[in-house]
């Protein structure tokens, strides 16, 4: 079974006398041969009985977490949504009064395209912005293209394999939800410009950070097109919009780039206030800004477009800003780790960007910020395939009297540097010299241990192009007044917490590193007071989580009858 565009959907039957027509909001298989087919109140009818025996189909749905799974299908009748108009979302609303951020995975094809869609015009109350990712793994494909666009000659471009497949993904995707020609033709242009791009990349031999900005940009820019038309086509009145034409001043760091919040957020405003009586929905790309100085497209860094919707939700002064994933919410560790991860309820700000710094694939590290600027915006963590499940709800402040543990997070693949003093105990200045020599080599520490005479550090490899080299020329730099050493291939292990139970939490944490035969080689209990964080051997970085949340969100809990 496929859909073709407006025709409705079309059986792919080797019996040539067989066809499927849309009926009454059903797709009802038909014979040729036989008399007509009627349909009374969904009921079929017919003169004469029709031996027919269609192929067997069935219907994709989607567990709260646990993916894709089937269920058969009724003989003779299959879905037909495809053909039906939707109803607009927010007639119950007064004015935009929600912010929905969908990331790639939930835009990936045109089939979740239609999910989404679907919940989008679920809430009468609810009269949305919506912020968009790229397609599927479209960034990532684009960044190939870069990568490959170097090494190849110009007139080879167009026989890129990713570049093909990026297409193919679009226009396949326009066909199956029958966009508008025009929008149509846009995205053959923005294929076309793409391309371009890459002929200029091949003939320059450079990739250069702001050329790189421009290139990924191309993802959302296609993706919120073919979904406004796709809205439109459907009944709901929608308009795209680049953010990086509406407002969203950033600094001019291309590839990692700030918001200029005191530029961007009245901007931003005054683009939706003056099509405040036009009842769209506005659909808007995540990810992309536009540089203070250079005027050019910038990017927010990987995962950007939760930043993009919590800017948009200050900006336009609203009370909640939901990002939606394939999760029921944040969880209390990676389910890819851990077997029976539980939803946490709620969260506050600092909690939230605790566990997006130390790898909790949730919210992008500075999506908080605009919601901490704004004072009375809440951020909600929501799932798309079970979308009247509250998710988590991330404010400033909750009761954590009854709070031991949030969450526990792994990072892999640290370095760790220790920096011993050379000098007598007393002189000072030495934590001053040692962040100096850390700033001007761009190097960003994760977690910090220090003494007097000491200081340890965490570093983030896929943070610096060449660790290797920075740790060099920094052991340079610092020779004269201290002794340098690192270890790689060591893991961290953050827990987000209630640090007023620190005794509590680290009672039953030792206790059961201990029983594991795991050694910790450096602890951090951070200022914000809602993370300790262990560095432990890479090699024990998974057991060690396994066994902490089988002890502190299970057994502890079984003890205290909870």
């Amino acid at each position: 079974l496929t859909r073709l565009g407006s025709g409705g959907p079309r059986l792919l039957s080797p019996c040539s006398h067989v066809e499927l027509k849309p009926i009454s909001g059903l797709a009802i298989w038909t014979c040729k041969r036989a008399k007509p087919v009627t349909t009374v109140h969904g009921a079929l009818t017919a003169a004469t009985p029709v031996p027919l025996t269609p192929q067997k189909s069935s219907l994709r749905t989607h567990d709260a977490q646990r993916g894709s799974r089937v269920l058969p299908r009724a003989s003779g009748i299959v879905d037909a949504t495809a053909s039906r108009q939707l109803t607009p979302p927010g007639s119950q609303a007064d004015k935009l009064n929600v912010v929905y951020k969908f990331g790639g995975s939930s835009v990936r094809d045109a089939e979740r395209m239609r999910e989404v869609a679907d919940i989008i015009c679920s809430f009468a109350d609810m009269l949305p912005v919506v912020v968009l990712s790229a397609m599927g793994k479209t960034t990532n494909l684009l960044l190939e293209c870069g990568v490959l666009a170097l090494n190849v000659e110009a007139d080879k471009i167009q026989d890129l394999r990713p570049l093909q497949d990026l297409h193919k993904l679009h226009m396949d995707t326009c066909e199956e939800l029958n966009v508008e020609p025009s929008v149509r033709a846009e995205v053959v242009k923005l294929l076309g410009q793409l391309q371009q791009l890459l002929v200029g990349i091949c003939l320059i031999q450079d990739l250069t950070p702001r050329a790189k900005d421009n290139l990924v940009s191309f993802g959302e820019r296609m993706s919120t097109r073919i979904f406004a038309s796709y809205l439109r086509t459907m009944g709901v009145p929608a308009q795209q919009y680049d953010s990086f034409q509406i407002g969203m001043v950033t600094t001019d760091d291309f590839t990692n780039a700030d918001i200029v919040y005191d530029e961007a957020l009245p901007q931003i405003k005054a683009t939706f206030d003056a099509r405040k009586n036009l009842r769209e929905v506005p659909i808007v790309t995540g990810f992309l800004g536009r540089g203070q100085s250079t005027g050019a497209i910038t990017t927010l860094g990987r995962g950007g477009s939760d930043l993009t919707a919590t800017v948009l939700g200050a900006a336009l002064e609203l009370g909640e800003v939901q990002v939606w994933k394939d999760v029921d919410g944040v969880l209390t560790s990676d389910p890819r780790i851990v077997k029976h991860t539980q939803t946490v309820d709620e969260l506050t700000f600092e909690e939230a960007t605790e566990l997006a710094y130390f790898g909790a694939q949730v919210l992008h590290p500075q999506a908080m910020q605009p919601a901490i600027r704004s004072g009375k915006m809440g951020v909600r963590v929501k799932n798309s395939y079970n979308r009247n499940a509250p998710g988590t709800m991330i404010s400033n402040a909750r009761n954590m009297d009854d709070v031991l543990v949030t969450s526990i997070v792994l990072k892999n693949q640290v370095t760790l540097v220790d920096i011993i003093s050379l000098r007598m105990m007393g002189q000072y200045g030495f934590l001053a010299t040692v962040f100096d020599a850390f700033g001007k080599h761009k190097l960003s520490v994760d977690v910090v241990a220090t003494s007097e005479v000491s200081v340890s550090v965490t570093l983030d490899p896929r943070k610096s192009d060449n660790l290797d080299l920075e740790l060099s020329m920094l052991k340079v730099d610092l020779g004269k007044i201290a002794r340098v050493t690192s270890r790689n291939d060591l893991s961290i292990i953050s827990l987000i917490c209630n640090v007023q139970k620190t005794s509590k939490i680290l009672q039953h944490t030792f206790e059961v590193l201990n029983d594991s035969g795991i050694n910790v080689v450096m602890m951090s209990q951070g200022a914000s007071k809602t993370n300790i964080s262990l560095v432990v051997e890479g090699r024990d970085g998974q057991r060690a989580v396994q066994a902490l949340h089988e002890k502190l969100f299970i057994r502890l809990k079984e003890a205290e009858g909870l």
